[in-house]
């Protein structure tokens, strides 16, 4: 979460320099509860011990209203086809919710006739 909401801030940061002002918290979706949690309370508890600065930072962006986190089912997490080894169902799903399309699939390139 804190690499990803580091490029989050980048981003808003070169879309400001570029004159695009993102007024809106920026969504970072997440399956985690846990995770969401940890990032929005600002209490530790004894079991959160070992995070250390990357849930600070998260928190931080958190609380200041640039970083919201809200929860997806981990069956709608897209960001899974990027990340993680998936079975097939999984992925063919993932694919067509991105709207992805094989280049290389013959059947997408039209008939192709034999001039000889």
């Amino acid at each position: 979460m804190a690499s990803t909401a580091s490029e989050l801030t980048w981003i808003k940061q070169v879309l400001k320099d570029l004159h695009i002002e993102i007024q809106k918290p920026m969504k970072m979706f997440c399956d985690n509860n846990s995770a969401r949690h940890i990032a929005s309370n600002p209490v530790f508890h004894e079991r959160t011990k070992h995070i250390e600065v990357d849930c600070h930072y998260i928190r931080e962006k958190v609380q200041a209203k640039e970083i919201e986190t809200p929860y997806v089912k981990s069956e709608d997490q897209l960001a899974d086809i990027f990340t993680k080894g998936l079975i097939p169902k999984i992925f063919e799903d993932i694919v067509s919710k991105l709207g992805l399309i094989d280049i290389y699939n013959p059947s997408l390139r039209g008939s192709v006739e034999n001039k000889n």
